[in-house]
């Protein structure tokens, strides 16, 4: 494992473990656009633990390379829909923002491959 992708992976880590965080939060700089999306509160428990998960398995995947590229690959998923739902909503100008969170995760999966 180089520096560079134990740097990028706790980067990434740390970056979806704080959107997790702040779904949980129900961050009003979050739940707003994902009301506006028009994703069900409900479903907002669901989303947070999923980047949780994600979070967590970046930094097992240290340990334990095969459950890494596992968190990678659901979390380049998740954040493919949130883009996808970002752009249904035509909210073209939020489209940035899960691409930010997926960079370093897509950085770390190609570092890990």
């Amino acid at each position: 494992m180089s520096t560079a992708h134990l740097i990028v992976t706790i980067a990434g880590a740390a970056m979806v473990g704080f959107s997790a965080v702040s779904v949980f939060a129900h961050a009003k700089w979050v739940v707003e656009p994902i009301t506006e999306y028009g994703v069900p509160r409900a479903w907002w428990p669901w989303l947070g633990t999923a980047k949780a998960a994600g979070a967590a398995g970046l930094i097992a995947g240290l340990f334990v390379p095969p459950l890494g590229i596992a968190a990678a690959i659901g979390l380049v998923l998740y954040f493919a829909g949130a883009l996808v739902t970002v752009a249904r909503a035509r909210s073209y100008g939020h489209l940035v923002f899960p691409l930010l969170y997926v960079a370093p995760v897509v950085a770390s999966l190609v570092l890990w491959l």
